[in-house]
């Protein structure tokens, strides 16, 4: 039973490797973002109220995103581990993610955090944005995002790193990389992937 949380920067590559490592480990990726998707789209009690916050360019309160990761959580899929991706952003939700677990009796195994260069990340968002002809894009609006992410993580880091569970890791470099150091990082910490390392990165 495998329960991560992986966290980083725009850019960094994070959302790819949650995919991969949720697949190295056999456990679903929890992205709240494909979640308010999924409940928006089929029209959930939840999604409905999330729907109405999005559309009013709002945030959506600590209180519904909550309540929507807590009933993903208790799908069977879930039940022997998990991967989140894009919670916990706030300290409320970090409080109300270990009440959730610590009812289940279990915690967080480790928090994977990529870092990278903020040059080199943003050089890499700007050659995506150019790609997809985003001209909103800029480096000045790339590093308000990132200046934006890093007081709003800076909390949680230093919260879980109290907790011993972080785990840091470089996150440029191929992506194949990326997803050996963080398999390699979480051998140390007793956490194994279902697969060989080798089968693991040569997947898409």
């Amino acid at each position: 039973m495998t329960r991560l949380l992986v966290i980083g920067p725009p850019g960094a590559g994070k959302g790819t490797q949650a995919v991969r490592l949720a697949e190295a480990f056999g456990i679903p990726a929890v992205s709240t973002g494909d979640i308010f998707r999924h409940n928006v789209k089929t029209e959930t009690e939840l999604g409905v109220q999330v729907k109405a916050y999005i559309e009013a360019g709002k945030y959506v309160p600590d209180s519904l995103t909550n309540a929507i990761v807590a009933d993903r959580l208790k799908e069977p899929d879930a039940t022997n581990g998990f991967l989140l991706d894009g919670y916990p952003r706030t300290t409320d939700q970090v409080l109300e993610l270990d009440r959730l677990l610590d009812a289940e009796g279990t915690s967080l195994d480790a928090v994977v955090q990529i870092v990278a260069d903020t040059d080199e990340v943003v050089a890499r968002l700007l050659k995506r944005a150019a790609e997809q002809g985003r001209a909103d894009d800029t480096a000045e609006v790339i590093r308000h995002r990132m200046d934006v992410y890093a007081e709003q993580t800076a909390p949680l880091i230093d919260l879980y790193d109290k907790r011993g569970v972080v785990v840091t890791i470089d996150g440029l470099g191929a992506v194949d990389q990326v997803t050996d150091r963080i398999v390699a990082a979480l051998a140390e910490r007793g956490l194994h992937a279902v697969g060989p390392t080798d089968a693991v990165t040569a997947s898409a």
